[in-house]
């Protein structure tokens, strides 16, 4: 199995996870005399398997993406910084949206708000980092998908 296989398969282990937790809360509790959709002890039996073969893949996924070298470093070490990058991303974003914010006066009398950064820069910066990251997303699909899980 191929590393993105395996991320697929955790997110689909997870969404069955979601939805287990969903159907045990509408079938522990019923109306007097109501029987439940589902057995609850058939939905706590399932939830355990789907979060053993979870805990299970994604052991497996993190030791491949700790042993794996791409492009001079391991896919733990490409995924940290794709993150990292991100978050800076994301930062730079809301700063550029703040400075973006029109405040109309009305009159003279009130406060005139000017910008204390150069927005044309940061919006370039916020291109540059942008393109980065597609990039190295690109990058790391493309090592998910030649990757074999170990």
């Amino acid at each position: 199995m191929k590393l993105a296989e395996a991320l697929n398969q955790r997110a689909d282990l997870q969404k069955r996870i979601a939805q287990l937790r969903d159907r045990l809360s509408n079938n522990v509790k019923v109306q007097e005399g109501d029987l439940p959709a589902e057995k609850p002890e058939d939905l706590f039996t399932e939830l355990t398997k789907s979060l053993d073969e979870l805990e299970a893949l994604i052991v497996r996924i993190n030791k491949t993406n700790q042993e794996t070298i791409w492009e001079g470093r391991t896919l733990t070490e490409m995924i940290a910084a794709k993150d990292v990058l991100s978050m800076h991303l994301s930062t730079l974003r809301s700063v550029l949206d703040a400075a973006n914010v029109r405040s109309d006066r009305y009159s003279r009398n009130e406060i005139k708000f000017i910008r204390t950064i150069d927005v044309n820069e940061l919006q370039k910066r916020v291109d540059d980092m942008s393109r980065d990251l597609r990039e190295l997303d690109s990058r790391l699909q493309q090592a998910n998908w030649m990757t074999d899980l170990l």
